[in-house]
């Protein structure tokens, strides 16, 4: 087999076509999963830091809260004192208001008398607590406000800022290494992507390449997948339908080989005939003698001609095709009366038994050519003076045809060839019986075709019994 550099060529571009939209797509589907995971864990981490931030912060505007509550009179001087009392309150910034939202106290820039209206601030004077933040920059900004209640009343508010760098460069030292720990993964996953699409489209290329193989016509091919996996499976279906390939292909070579050496012999008599007429002067009845040769050697090839059709008809009908419930003996009847004439010739006494008959699903005509052939055969194969026996009987639910002769057998090595084309057991004997070999593969195809199976014992030098089985139709039991 040649397989061209183009072929080579478009291969190695659906290859790379192949294998690139694999590596790709598992390269984009974990990317975006490791996105989403990236993202999912950094915002966490800074939701997780947050929560303990703002529970610190509202623990100092409460502290600062409540010292301040304790006031009869809310004043700048004051609130100074007060806050300068709580030592472990520490912010960048600390802010009291009154209930309007004046600055009584600021620790950072002098804003004391100014209305400080955050919005925290404004949630605080509602009556409760809150807490925002932002990260930036490595540094995280937050702000916390609570009310100041005087017997059950708002009077004012505390308010906080704290920018925490040591928490940001925590949460972005975190974020850094979540970031190489995905860029890593992808590139494992890469190298896997592109590892298992190689490995992938290896594999595939074997099946395709087996492909190549057998469409150049080396059915023998068989591809080895290995592994135990889909494509496994999908090699070892394209081995069995090499196998397929390579006996029909080996039935279809037999076949034509077989059936121009048939035709070829009768041809060549009538050749041979023609040429002697043509050559030699003769006298009338001599030529009459040649041209009757030449008569008997073209109705052998018309017969063997229409065997043949038969054959192929018989094998190429599939799928359903119409039946009809009939009873064998009266096939059987008329087939004996066609051959007759043929038995008396030679010999031999028909013997029909055909009392336990049984109805079958089958084509007349399909049937009329089974008993035919079988019948035919048990005369042409037969001693003079024999006895052709066809028995119809009964096998549980199968009806059973058999016809027997007392003829000179099939030795015990032919009996598993004699169903094949032109295969016949004595070739000296079938070229004067007019036999093409073509019979007994006719009937085995068309007892196939109507479910049925047929098989042969046989004793040599004392005759042979055909048995086709088919299933029984008991119109009376199917109409129930």
């Amino acid at each position: 087999m040649v397989i061209t550099s183009e072929s080579k060529a478009a291969y190695g571009r659906g290859y790379g076509k192949t294998q690139f939209r694999y590596a790709m797509t598992y390269v984009v589907i974990t990317s975006v999963v490791l996105l989403v995971l990236n993202i999912y864990c950094s915002i966490a981490c800074q939701n997780l830091f947050f929560e303990s931030k703002k529970t610190s912060m509202i623990e100092k505007c409460l502290l600062a809260s409540d010292e301040i509550s304790t006031l009869e009179v809310l004043n700048t001087s004051t609130v100074s004192a007060v806050i300068g009392q709580i030592e472990s309150l520490k912010a960048n910034r600390l802010l009291v208001t009154d209930q309007t939202g004046c600055t009584l106290y600021d620790s950072g820039p002098a804003a004391v008398g100014a209305y400080a209206l955050f919005p925290e601030i404004l949630a605080a004077l509602d009556g409760n607590d809150v807490c925002s933040w932002r990260y930036r920059n490595g540094t995280i900004d937050s702000r916390a406000a609570a009310p100041i209640y005087y017997f059950g009343t708002i009077v004012g508010c505390v308010y906080i800022t704290d920018y925490d760098a040591a928490l940001g460069g925590l949460i972005q030292s975190l974020q850094r290494t979540i970031l190489v720990i995905t860029l890593l993964l992808e590139i494992v996953v890469v190298i896997f992507s592109i590892a298992f699409s190689n490995t992938f489209s290896r594999r595939l290329n074997r099946i395709m390449a087996s492909m190549r193989v057998i469409r150049e016509g080396d059915y023998s091919h068989k591809v080895n997948m290995g592994g135990n996996d889909e494509l496994t499976i999908l090699g070892n279906e394209f081995n069995d339908l090499t196998e397929r390939l390579q006996t029909s292909e080996q039935k279809r070579s037999r076949f034509v080989s077989d059936a121009s050496h048939e035709l070829k012999t009768p041809l060549a008599s009538i050749k041979l005939l023609t040429d002697s007429i043509l050559q030699y002067d003769m006298d009338l009845e001599t030529t009459r003698e040649f041209v009757s040769d030449i008569g008997n050697e073209a109705e052998r090839l018309n017969r063997m001609t229409e065997k043949l059709l038969s054959l192929t008809r018989a094998e190429g009908m599939g799928g359903e095709q119409e039946m009809e419930i009939i009873f064998m003996a009266p096939t059987v009847r008329r087939v004996a009366r066609m051959l007759k004439n043929n038995a008396l010739q030679a010999g031999i006494t028909f013997d029909l038994q055909l009392d336990n008959d049984t109805s079958i699903l089958i084509l007349e005509d399909d049937l009329y050519q089974i008993v035919f052939n079988l019948m035919e055969n048990g005369i042409k194969y037969n001693h003079s003076g024999g006895r052709l026996t066809v028995r119809l009987g009964r096998d549980e639910d199968n009806a059973t045809l058999e016809v027997s002769d007392t003829g000179m057998g099939i030795p015990e090595e032919a009996v598993e060839h004699v169903f094949e084309r032109f295969y016949r057991v004595d070739k000296a004997r079938s070229r004067q019986t007019g036999g093409s070999g073509l019979g007994l593969a006719i009937v085995r195809s068309i007892v196939q075709r109507n479910r049925g199976t047929i098989s042969l014992s046989s004793t040599l030098g004392k005759g042979t019994t055909f048995t086709v089985s088919f299933p029984a139709f008991d119109t009376e039991v199917d109409a129930e």
